[in-house]
């Protein structure tokens, strides 16, 4: 059904009731409504539009309430043709610029931070997956930080710098150091960390990389310090815990956890994200990501200098989630996180 098919009467009493639900995830009488002056119509008047929206598949009674909530299609028409999407503030936007900012972080790190915020600030849970080391490597270098302690720098030719601290042999030289970067980066030039590995594991192994066993080790310890598969972020599961009532919903919200932290989902992910530009919505049992019936999830994928789709963040919630507000936030964390890419 498309929202031009109902009319106006229909519309405004199925946007009040979605949006009362969404404010207190209660079920939405007749007299409730008939008190809004907006409505203007009486209890029998409405009544006859919610029977209407009900054969329509819009709304159900739970149990024998009097009152209707909206359903799974009944929240997806609301939120595709009669939601109005915010706008955040210019202090939203500088927040979530200076939570994601990159300064003395890693990559991961500001995903990570990125997550924490989402989850704050939409009081659900939230997810961002970080990309694979896809890139082609331009340079690699080590970096000594103490005694015992380096720094590896990897620079891809997308331009994206990321630093991973590693243990350094006692003993190593300042010229070892620069061997080993050296080395490096004559091995991975032009080539992924995933085509380069095994080449330079095997190089080291039959002693034919010409480096003494320190330069050698230290050389492992970088390239082990990066991984080859997507990191799955989650963070705020205790929010998704607040409004649970029933022990068969907190069955699902424990699947869903067991999944996301598994971390087998992220190809499935990235492929929902891709499949449309900018903000998916997935409703309920509708998102076949966790085929979780009081769940939806809010995600937007952000792309590398390339304009690949590289990564996607989001927010994981019930159903009555605050749809105007989180889709903004959403998008815009997405932009920022594309932005450092660049």
């Amino acid at each position: 059904m498309h929202i031009q098919e109902l009319n106006e009467r229909s519309r405004e009493i199925f946007r009040n009731i979605v949006e009362t639900f969404i404010e207190t995830g209660e079920p939405v009488g007749s007299r409730t409504l008939s008190k809004l002056d907006k409505i203007g119509l009486s209890p029998a008047s409405i009544r006859n539009i919610m029977a209407d929206l009900t054969d329509a598949g819009l709304l159900y009674s739970p149990h024998v309430s009097a009152g209707r909530l909206p359903t799974q299609a009944g929240l997806q028409l609301f939120v595709d043709g009669l939601l109005e999407v915010g706008n955040l503030t210019e202090d939203e936007r500088a927040d979530i610029k200076m939570r994601c900012a990159v300064e003395g972080k890693n990559f991961e790190e500001v995903l990570t931070e990125a997550s924490s915020m989402l989850s704050g600030l939409s009081n659900c849970a939230s997810l961002v997956m970080a990309p694979k080391s896809d890139s082609a490597i331009k340079q690699i270098e080590f970096i000594r930080l103490s005694l015992n302690k380096g720094l590896v720098i990897l620079v891809t030719e997308d331009g994206l710098v990321e630093n991973r601290t590693i243990e350094i042999p006692s003993g190593l030289s300042a010229s070892a150091l620069q061997e080993a970067s050296n080395y490096l980066t004559s091995r991975l030039s032009g080539k992924t960390l995933q085509q380069a590995k095994k080449a330079i594991a095997d190089e080291i192994e039959s002693h034919q990389a010409q480096l003494d066993e320190l330069t050698a080790n230290l050389v492992e310890s970088g390239i082990a310090s990066w991984g080859g598969k997507e990191t799955l972020i989650v963070r705020g599961h205790s929010n998704l815990l607040q409004d649970i009532q029933a022990l068969e919903d907190l069955e699902q919200i424990k699947q869903l956890f067991d999944t996301l932290e598994a971390g087998k989902e992220g190809i499935k992910l990235l492929e929902l994200a891709e499949g449309g530009d900018g903000v998916r919505i997935f409703i309920g049992s509708e998102n076949n990501l966790f085929s979780l019936s009081g769940t939806s999830m809010i995600i937007s994928p952000y792309q590398n200098s390339r304009k690949q789709v590289v990564g996607v963040v989001g927010v994981i919630g019930p159903t009555r989630l605050n749809y105007a507000r989180i889709i903004p936030m959403v998008d815009y964390t997405a932009k920022v996180i594309g932005r450092l890419l660049d």
